[in-house]
């Protein structure tokens, strides 16, 4: 006996929903302001406002792997994340900073922002551990969510992306389904 695929299971699995179906900017947003007060301080703020971002630039980031499957990417100048690291290190932060320190400061953030936006999202989610250097390529643009910010008068990019390619579109002339994917039993 000889049974078809109809599809429909592939149709199921790709039918995942982009960041925009999920969260909005004002949410994102909200979350990367608790996250600052909460690990650089409450004087602290983050003005929604863009700036350019300098050439020299440092990405945080966590990836979602869930329902929605992704990654939140904190964006600045080396700079800024070197301030950043201050700010969160606080008193006990060294007077001259190494590249694992901030490493762990900047990636910390991003892994507070990430459990919030993943904590956000519907259904299970697991989150990595943070990554810090190059962030990764948005792979579709119609799965970002970005918002720009400035704190201390430097700009501060923040995106929820997908990691997966935009899905093809669908089929709109119906296939015989004697000769598309036949699977023997």
């Amino acid at each position: 006996m000889t049974t078809f695929d109809t599809a429909e299971r592939r149709r199921t699995v790709e039918a995942r929903p982009v960041i925009a179906e999920l969260i909005d900017a004002a949410t994102v947003q909200a979350i990367a302001e608790e996250a600052w007060i909460s690990l650089v301080g409450e004087e602290e703020v983050l003005v929604p406002l863009p700036g350019e971002l300098p050439a020299d630039v440092l990405s945080s980031w966590v990836d979602v792997v869930g329902p929605w499957t992704g990654s939140v990417v904190l964006t600045t100048g080396r700079r800024t994340a070197e301030e950043l690291t201050r700010a969160l290190l606080r008193d006990s932060a060294p007077a001259e900073l190494e590249e694992e320190d901030v490493a762990d400061a900047f990636g910390e953030i991003a892994n507070v922002v990430g459990g919030s936006v993943k904590a956000a999202l519907p259904g299970q989610s697991a989150l990595s551990l943070p990554s810090v250097g190059t962030g990764p390529d948005v792979r579709n643009a119609a799965d970002v969510c970005r918002i720009d910010l400035l704190w201390r008068g430097e700009p501060v990019a923040i995106s929820v992306q997908g990691a997966l390619p935009a899905l093809p579109a669908p089929r709109t002339t119906p296939v015989h389904p004697t000769y598309e994917n036949e699977v023997p039993l």
